[in-house]
């Protein structure tokens, strides 16, 4: 695809977007390759999880200003759309995803990352939701995401201001699971993601649906539907496969 390079790495794949001479800004055709790309992915039954990361110096630097300088409201509140559906799209995705932030997540970078399961950054990322500086606020799903994520204060505090972190900052807020070199990056992404790949597939698409269901209602309902979800693991081979490898003390065979 034109904006997307997809890697295949086994049973997870890395993707890149590449439009470093913009600083792989977001426009309606980066954002529509970045939803087939996770279509495709979800395709491919060999594919659990993906990588997802920048060329060049940014991970994603924003949305495409000069674009959206020509935008009415309906055009604008419709490119709003297409950013939340597609971000939903990945969020909810039976896929497990890591954004690998290798330099500027700002804006619609940061819904981007914000949209993944797992961050991590290397130590010259620069974080942030600038839009309030371009009379805008966060349009892909920033201000109800990093809220949820950090708290209503610090979130508030991000937006309004419309200040970027460095990456160190943006572990102490609790942004990225994890700060790492440069060079380390991308090998520190992948050693986290086999180790995920490692464990039992089923319950870590259970797993997922658990956190992100139950982020989205009450604690007693969340608690509800862990309590199904746990429950349904027990008719799944792979759940006997698991117990029975702790009782025999051997590394279980999930297929994977």
């Amino acid at each position: 695809m034109g904006f997307i390079e997809i890697q295949k790495k086994g049973n997870y794949a890395l993707v890149t977007i590449k439009r470093p001479e913009a600083l792989n800004a977001l426009n309606e055709e980066v954002i529509k390759e970045i939803g087939i790309t996770v279509d495709t992915l979800e395709s491919d039954s060999q594919i659990r999880a993906f990588i997802l990361t920048g060329e060049g110096k940014a991970f994603v630097a924003g949305a495409d200003i000069a674009k959206m300088k020509t935008y009415n409201e309906p055009e604008g509140r419709n490119f709003s759309e297409l950013g939340q559906i597609v971000f939903r799209k990945l969020e909810l995705s039976r896929l497990v995803s890591l954004a690998a932030i290798n330099g500027f997540s700002l804006g619609g970078g940061l819904e981007l990352a914000l949209a993944c399961d797992i961050r991590f950054a290397s130590t010259n990322a620069k974080l942030g939701l600038p839009e309030v500086s371009l009379g805008l606020l966060p349009g892909f799903g920033g201000s109800q995401r990093l809220p949820r994520l950090i708290g209503v204060g610090r979130a508030s505090e991000l937006i309004f201001t419309g200040d970027m972190i460095h990456a160190e900052e943006a572990f102490r807020l609790g942004i990225v699971n994890r700060v790492t070199s440069v060079e380390d990056l991308l090998p520190e992404s992948e050693k986290i993601m086999q180790t995920i790949l490692s464990r039992g597939p089923n319950a870590i698409r259970a797993a997922k649906m658990a956190i992100r269901q139950g982020m989205e209602t009450s604690l007693d309902r969340g608690m509800e539907w862990e309590k199904q979800l746990f429950g349904g693991r027990f008719i799944d081979a792979e759940t006997k496969e698991g117990l029975s490898a702790f009782l025999e003390k051997r590394k279980p065979n999930f297929g994977g």
